[in-house]
């Protein structure tokens, strides 16, 4: 699982050192899932942090360049499908979540998690928010950091296998993926675990 960070974190006192973490692509069907961990500068605050979900494509990637740059520390991982087939899609992200915990370059004093489960193993004290990624700033920056690398992944998938229009569903489950799906099969970038792509490999078709 690679791990993406920042080089150059701030030296400040720690006292404000809290984590945000979040995810992106645990629905898909094919390609990782991505967490991200970030610990926010109260000293260069960055406006327009939301739910990655509720920004356009556009607004997320101005606001990532942003947070890479005014943060205090962050890190991106990912857990590859052979992974998310393996352990499941649940035991998987909560992997990438603690790594990417693991991977900030200042230790936090405690992390917030968006959702209602936390990671094993976490360096610090922990709390699970519902909906964080729209109420705790921190968890929202994490949200739009995992968002947009998991959309340039998509864009990656997509140059590698174009028939599958990666490009345009980013691996859910629309009816365009399903066609391209039962039209050309799996490629090896699917999730082996998840109902369409494992009724399709035991040659059952809906």
């Amino acid at each position: 699982m690679a791990v993406q960070a920042d080089l150059f974190a701030s030296t400040k006192p720690s006292a404000d050192w809290i984590a945000g973490v979040d995810e992106a692509g645990r629905g898909p069907l094919a390609g990782p899932v991505f967490a991200a961990a970030v610990i926010l500068d109260p000293d260069r605050p960055i406006e327009g942090l939301d739910d990655s979900k509720k920004l356009s494509a556009r607004r997320r990637e101005a606001l990532a360049v942003q947070i890479r740059e005014r943060a205090l520390a962050w890190a991106i991982t990912q857990a590859d499908v052979d992974t998310i087939d393996r352990l499941n899609i649940l035991q998987a992200t909560l992997l990438a979540m603690r790594q990417a915990c693991d991977g900030l370059s200042r230790a936090p004093q405690l992390i917030l998690v968006d959702g209602n489960r936390l990671p094993d193993g976490l360096p610090c004290p922990a709390r699970a928010v519902i909906g964080g990624d729209a109420l705790e700033p921190a968890i929202s920056a994490a949200s739009i950091l995992a968002k947009t690398a998991r959309d340039a992944c998509c864009q990656d998938l997509h140059k590698q296998y174009p028939c599958y229009a990666f490009d345009q569903h980013k691996g859910y489950g629309t009816a365009l993926h399903l066609a391209r799906l039962l039209q050309h099969g799996p490629c090896p970038a699917h999730r082996r675990s998840f109902a369409p792509v494992r009724r399709l490999l035991q040659g059952v078709q809906e």
